[in-house]
């Protein structure tokens, strides 16, 4: 009859035990699901900073892609300008030339004319 005292302790120790172990396992599944939603969190607003740093790149991106396009502009026009000047100064020369040389500038013209001839035969 001894046994039946030291069975009822021990199945309330038992009982005890598998309470304490319920609990644990809650608090367990309590923390990982808390723990889970920091690191989603976590994640977020890793993607909101890389998001944020992406467009800020883009801009940069844009802006330098700008001032290129806009310094290849600039220095188009002074090449376009350089070479506007030099035909101006090359036809002023030649109006020049024509106007000493009369007879030189039409036997010139010939010249030019009857290779240019030749040269569309073949």
């Amino acid at each position: 009859m001894n046994d039946a005292p030291d069975e009822a302790a021990k199945s309330a120790a038992e009982d005890d035990a598998a309470a304490r172990l319920k609990k644990d396992l809650t608090a367990v599944k309590n923390d990982i699901a808390h723990l889970s939603q920091q690191i989603a969190d976590a994640v977020n607003a890793l993607a909101a900073v890389a998001q944020n740093q992406g467009r800020r790149s883009l801009r940069q991106a844009r802006a330098n892609v700008d001032q290129a396009v806009s310094g290849a502009s600039d220095r188009a026009g002074a090449v376009a300008g350089a070479a506007q000047d030099a035909a101006s100064s090359v036809a002023d020369a030649l109006a020049e030339a024509i106007q000493e040389r009369p007879v030189a500038a039409v036997a010139l013209a010939m010249g030019v004319g009857f290779l240019v001839g030749v040269a569309w035969r073949r």
